[in-house]
């Protein structure tokens, strides 16, 4: 794969493009092969490889969506539109998927006032206190970088990706398959919200078995992410936009009470 990551002695990713295209292709259709009906394929990469991806899956599956996760930093390249985001793309082996679960998330707000991203007109007492509905488009996904997150010295992905793509797509006691373990974060979030899993590594697998034995900081950091996407506001940002003048889901619940009342 033509991006340079470093991996494990042995493992490199420097091929040409016609091989790597090929070679994605290969673990593309064993993963069609075992896929049950009724259920979905998560491709997470650069939107370029993304494009081929999507093309050799749509000959033998249903396209489902196509995810834009929001990667929060990089560096300009000359000539070129300032690369931004990863794709995830998903498709359904047949025409509709076995299970979704809707994903909930906290409304967009400024870190520094509070106010809210986007205008919602008169609808704000009519949203949902657990959260808006998540679209195609996540700018809330963050890259694992800081030490004591990381579970080695390479590239990892964020428990908070793989807990919104496992929790949507799949339900307690549904088998999910990974075919990269990396640091074992697929498999630990699958653990963890009571799902079977089956994946494999050619790397140093003691690092995936050592974070499944000693598995209370993903169960921590699991437990924080959902109690946060359970609100429209987390506790931080509600504090701030009371402190502001702003409005919260207790304001119209107050006024809902005093309009009954007063009826």
């Amino acid at each position: 794969m033509p991006i340079g990551k470093s991996y494990d002695a042995g493992i490199e990713d420097h091929l040409t493009v016609s091989r790597y295209i090929n070679w994605t292709y290969e673990w593309l259709d064993e993963c069609v092969r075992i896929l049950k009906p009724g259920g979905r394929i998560f491709i997470y990469n650069l939107p370029k490889w993304c494009i081929y991806i999507a093309t050799h899956l749509a000959e033998c599956l249903t396209f489902w969506a196509w995810i834009a996760v929001d990667m929060k930093s990089g560096l300009p390249i000359q000539n070129r539109l300032y690369p931004a985001h990863y794709g995830l793309v998903a498709f359904i082996k047949g025409t509709k998927a076995t299970t979704f679960n809707n994903q909930r998330i906290p409304l967009q707000v400024c870190r520094h006032c509070g106010s809210e991203i986007k205008d919602y007109g008169g609808y704000k007492n009519k949203m949902n206190p657990l959260g808006v509905n998540v679209s195609d488009v996540w700018t809330d996904i963050y890259p694992v970088r800081h030490k004591r997150d990381k579970n080695r010295k390479y590239n990892e992905l964020s428990v908070k990706l793989l807990n919104r793509i496992i929790s949507m797509s799949t339900n307690e006691g549904d088998i999910v398959f990974d075919p990269f373990g990396g640091s074992g974060t697929t498999y630990a979030v699958a653990q963890l919200l009571n799902r079977k899993w089956i994946g494999c590594e050619l790397g140093d697998c003691e690092i995936i078995k050592q974070r499944l034995i000693n598995s209370r900081k993903d169960k921590e950091q699991l437990e924080r992410i959902q109690e946060e996407s359970r609100s429209l506001f987390t506790p931080q940002m509600a504090e701030l936009r009371r402190k502001n003048g702003l409005w919260t889901c207790e304001d119209f619940g107050k006024k809902d009470k005093m309009d009954s009342t007063e009826g």
